[in-house]
C-alpha cells in the first residue's frame, strides 16, 4: 500500500482513494485532503465535481490541468479544521514547486454540506487574524482583577 499524498499518514486506499473514486467525504477536512490529492494525481474531474454548484460555471478546467501538470507537490499541512452543522472551514498550508521555485499556499477554505455531500465554496488566501484589541485601564477605573479596588491602588502600582 502506498501512503496517501495528503499527509494524513494513512494508506491512499484507506484515505483519499475512496473519495476520489466517488464516495462522499465524511468531513470538510477529508474533502480538502482529497482535493489536494486530486491535484497531485491529476484527477481534475474530482476538483470540478467537489466545487459548490454556484462555482462550477467559473471553473477553468484547462488552468487546473496546467497547475496539476506543472507543479511538483511537496506536502499539505492542515493547520485547523472546524465544522458547524453543514458548514466547515479548513485552514491549511501547502508547498509546491513551479518553474523551479518553491512556493507556499496558505488558505482558509470554506465548505458546505448539501444532502450529506461536502463541497468547496471559496477561500481566503493568506488569512490574517483580527487584530487584538487591548483596552487600557485608567488609574481610577475598577481593577480588572475583580478586587473591587481602584486600579491605581491595586494591580496598577
Amino acid at each position: 500500500m502506498t501512503a496517501c499524498p495528503c499527509g494524513s499518514g494513512r494508506a491512499y486506499d484507506d484515505c483519499c482513494g475512496p473519495i476520489l473514486a466517488g464516495a462522499p467525504a465524511a468531513t470538510a477536512e477529508a474533502l480538502m485532503r482529497s482535493r489536494y490529492t486530486a491535484f497531485v494525481r491529476g484527477d481534475i474531474d474530482h476538483i470540478e465535481r467537489t466545487l459548490a454548484p454556484e462555482k462550477q460555471d467559473g471553473f477553468r478546467r484547462s488552468e487546473a490541468e496546467q497547475v496539476a501538470r506543472e507543479c511538483e507537490w511537496k506536502g499539505l499541512n492542515v493547520i485547523r479544521a472546524a465544522e458547524d452543522g453543514d458548514s466547515g472551514t479548513v485552514e491549511y498550508l501547502l508547498q509546491f514547486v513551479r518553474d523551479g521555485e518553491e512556493l507556499p499556499l496558505h488558505e482558509r477554505a470554506n465548505f458546505r454540506r448539501e444532502n450529506g455531500v461536502w463541497f468547496y465554496v471559496d477561500g481566503v488566501l493568506n488569512p490574517k487574524e483580527a487584530p487584538r484589541r487591548v483596552v487600557k485601564v485608567g488609574r481610577n477605573d475598577p481593577c480588572p482583577c475583580g478586587s473591587g479596588r481602584k486600579h491605581k491602588a491595586c494591580c496598577g502600582r
